[in-house]
C-alpha cells in the first residue's frame, strides 16, 4: 500500500476563494483610475468559501458603491451564474466568465439618474 492518503481540512472549511494576480492588477488598475478622477476614494477585500469581493467605496464610512465578485463555478448554480459579478446595491449589473467583459461596464460614461 503505497499510495497517498489525503486527510480532510482540520478545521473542517472549504479554502477561500482568492483573486488572482493578474485579476488583481486589473481591479487596483482600474481602482487607481477612478481615484484619480475622484470617483472612487476607498476598497476592501473579503475572501470567504465560494466568493473572493472587492468592494469599492465613495467614501470610507459608507456603504460599497460596486462590488466586484468572483464566484466559484462549482457552486450548486454552476449553469446559470457567471464566475465574475458586479453589483451595486442589491442589483446586479453585469455578470460573466471574463473579467475584462465585467469590468466593461466602467468604461461606459456614467450619468445621474434623478428620480
Amino acid at each position: 500500500m503505497s499510495g497517498v492518503v489525503r486527510f480532510p481540512d482540520p478545521n473542517g472549511r472549504a479554502k477561500a476563494l482568492h483573486f488572482t494576480r493578474a485579476e488583481l492588477t486589473r481591479l487596483l488598475n482600474l481602482y487607481t483610475k477612478r481615484v484619480m478622477t475622484g470617483e472612487w476614494r476607498d476598497y476592501a477585500l473579503s475572501f470567504a468559501p465560494g466568493t473572493a469581493s472587492f468592494f469599492v467605496f465613495r467614501h470610507t464610512h459608507e456603504n460599497p458603491l460596486f462590488v466586484i465578485s468572483k464566484v466559484d463555478p462549482r457552486g450548486r448554480n454552476k449553469g446559470r451564474q457567471g464566475r465574475y459579478v458586479v453589483t451595486s446595491r442589491q442589483q446586479k449589473l453585469s455578470q460573466g466568465h471574463d473579467l475584462d467583459d465585467v469590468l466593461s461596464i466602467f468604461d461606459k460614461p456614467l450619468r445621474l439618474v434623478v428620480r
